[in-house]
């Protein structure tokens, strides 16, 4: 038998660490809200059932006042799964239930998964599972998605004991949405979810009433029940009056069902004292992010990345000892030679990558990424928008791409747009190979400190870029921030390992498709003239001809050879790609002799501006495409990829002169 089951929970209750064991899938689990911003499906099979599990947005109410609320209930209400799993984090469990409650008033067979029991354990936290079923009248189990803990008593009870029974709150409230109930019926809607649509229409939900197209009269009779149902919860606001009805009911369930041991102070509080304070908070985050900078691009960074180098290094002789013993073709082995250079440059820094990617891995499982995002709420006001913002940009390290989609977080529209002009400012993984190849060359005693500045420069030009922005575009962009503040875990090993692998994976991916074929490419154009024909001289190849001819836009800049030029263009494919023209462009063996050759083109100051136009100028074509893809707007995507780009022209022009002026 195949059903299809809706995981359904608030953000960061465990919903994809749950979809992942069931599923065997390996989406994003991060402490964080924002996670998972669409719908995702994936299979697995109990007894005879064949299951199709969909893993929702999370979401705190079933209104729609963002994207993945919206994506969530259209899924519950148009698509109607068989079964609900609504997944509850434990730990919260009086603001986890307001969303149980109305999922109990559709009418759908579900089962409540209380996650994080482990936590409860730790935290001197007892929930009655057995006492909760009885008064939610729905079966209720207790898990814990991380270790699988409780999951097989969940799946059963999924199977075999879902409740459809309706749930009754205090008798006004009944009356009332049993007065609802009969306009609802006249306008001969699904007759399943009417206690749903009762207690919407009861909250006066707008796009209930534009989609139910309510006539004068009925809209009349409404307003009295609303306003009988306010004066009877002494209350002025409707929505008051509603949110009250829920948690009056939440409270006396919780007091029946939870107990907690008094006066134990957790260590989320302990720590949040430090990391959270008003006058340390800033610093600590530019400080944990500057150890890990340090530790990446120091030492143990180096010596792994050395121990790769000297076996691409090995493996390159060989190849090359092999190709000339059968008498192969000059023409030929310098292909293969330039090919392996291309990807091997990138491979190289694979160790360095990884490292990164773990510590950030790190910091969003343990829940500190929400931190960060609180204490940017400060600055981002400044240009227009709030700490919510900042959970996209800081996705952003790691790809461009799923940063940009995360925008869809956002409530509105100028917030959406001017977060996706400015994320792309925030280094994205793809660019650290052109930091580490620059910051070992020019300077070696500082590269872990250097890295660091570009990220910290990032960060500084999407403030200065957002206030511009702010007065000149977004003008009337600004809106609420409310997070939710999840409490520090220990990072689980395998999600952590999982994360930092699937990330490296997409690194190795791309070294192994765009970087092979444009090493290639590149290959051909710089032994190439116009005319086909094969050349000794490389600026009188294809490629050195288009790249001199641009060399003097970046005259100001201070890199204006058509080398470097050319090797910028291709970072427009993938950024990665910019290490490996310029392995080459230049004509370099390995790694150690690319950074010989630098030495000789670039001064300290012109490597720092070069590297500066690299974090800044346009995004990767795919990113450029989700831009598209997201703003759905060919003028907005443009304008946002020329903005960019300016401001790295801006920027590394400003670099080079000050610079120059100072250590001339």
């Amino acid at each position: 038998m195949k059903q299809t089951v809706a995981l359904v929970g608030n953000p960061n209750s465990g919903k994809t660490t749950l979809f992942n064991l069931l599923t065997g899938a390996k989406q994003h689990v991060g402490n964080w809200p924002g996670v998972t911003i669409e719908k995702k499906e994936g299979m697995f099979n109990y007894e005879e059932h064949e299951i199709k599990l969909v893993d929702l947005p999370g979401i705190y109410s079933m209104s729609t006042f963002s994207m993945e609320e919206i994506i969530s209930r259209d899924f519950i209400m148009n698509e109607h799964p068989d079964l609900i799993i609504n997944i509850v984090d434990g730990t919260n469990l009086e603001r986890n239930l307001y969303l149980s409650l109305q999922l109990k008033e559709l009418g759908l067979p579900m089962v409540i998964a209380i996650n994080m029991i482990d936590e409860l354990k730790n935290k001197h936290i007892d929930i009655d599972t057995k006492k909760l079923t009885k008064l939610l009248n729905t079966p209720v189990i207790g898990i814990s998605a991380k270790n699988g803990e409780g999951v097989r008593d969940l799946v059963h009870s999924l199977i075999h004991e879902t409740s459809t029974s309706e749930f009754k709150y205090d008798e006004v409230t009944e009356e009332h949405l049993n007065q609802i109930k009969k306009i609802v019926k006249e306008v001969k809607h699904d007759p399943t979810h009417e206690k749903f649509y009762a207690f919407k229409l009861l909250e006066d939900d707008e796009l209930l009433i534009k989609q139910f197209n309510l006539n004068k009269e009925q809209l009349n009779r409404l307003n009295v029940i609303q306003e009988s149902f306010k004066k009877s919860k002494s209350q002025n606001d409707i929505d008051m009056a509603a949110a009250d009805t829920r948690y009056e009911v939440i409270e006396n369930i919780t007091k029946q069902c939870v107990t907690k041991e008094q006066n134990i102070k957790h260590i989320t509080e302990k720590i949040d004292r430090l990391l959270l304070n008003k006058y340390l908070g800033i610093p600590m985050f530019f400080l944990i992010l500057l150890v890990i900078f340090l530790i990446t691009f120091g030492p143990i960074g180096e010596y792994f990345m050395g121990l790769i180098e000297g076996l691409i290094g090995i493996i390159t002789e060989n190849i090359i000892e092999i190709l000339i013993s059968l008498n192969t073709s000059n023409w030929l082995i310098s292909l293969i030679e330039a090919i392996i250079n291309g990807v091997g440059a990138i491979l190289s820094f694979m160790p360095q990558i990884m490292l990164l990617f773990l510590f950030l891995s790190i910091l969003e499982d343990s829940g500190y990424i929400s931190r960060a995002a609180f204490l940017m709420d400060q600055l981002l006001r400044k240009i227009g928008l709030n700490g919510k913002a900042f959970i996209p940009m800081l996705m952003g390290l790691g790809c461009t791409v799923p940063a940009l989609m995360a925008t869809r977080v956002l409530e509105t529209e100028d917030d959406k747009k001017m977060t996706m002009v400015l994320t792309p400012f925030m280094s994205c993984s793809a660019r650290l190979p052109i930091y580490a190849l620059i910051a070992s060359v020019f300077f070696p005693k500082h590269k872990g400190l250097v890295i660091f500045s570009m990220y910290l420069l990032g960060l500084i030009v999407i403030i200065i870029s957002g206030l511009i922005l702010k007065k000149f575009v977004f003008k009337n962009s600004g809106s609420t921030f409310i997070l939710e503040l999840p409490p520090y875990r220990l990072p689980s090993l395998r999600n952590t390992v999982m994360h930092m692998w699937e990330k490296a994976k997409g690194f190795l991916t791309k070294a192994g498709t765009v970087i092979l074929l444009g090493s290639i490419v590149l290959w051909l154009f710089t032994n190439f003239n116009f005319s086909l024909e094969m050349i000794d001289n490389p600026e009188e190849s294809i490629i050195g001809v288009i790249g001199k001819a641009m060399t003097w836009i970046f005259i100001p800049t201070g890199f204006a050879s058509w080398e470097a030029v050319i090797s910028l263009i291709t970072g427009f494919i993938a950024k990665e790609s910019v290490v490996s023209s310029m392995a080459v462009v230049y004509g370099a063996n390995t790694v150690t002799s690319l950074n010989q050759i630098l030495m000789t083109k670039f001064t300290s100051v012109e490597a720092y501006a070069f590297m500066t136009f690299a974090l800044l100028y346009s995004p990767c074509i795919a990113a450029v495409g989700t831009l598209y893809k997201e703003s759905n707007s060919a003028k907005f995507t443009l304008k946002s990829v020329l903005f960019q780009s300016l401001v790295a022209w801006i920027a590394a022009t400003l670099v080079n002169v000050i610079g120059s002026l100072l250590f001339m």
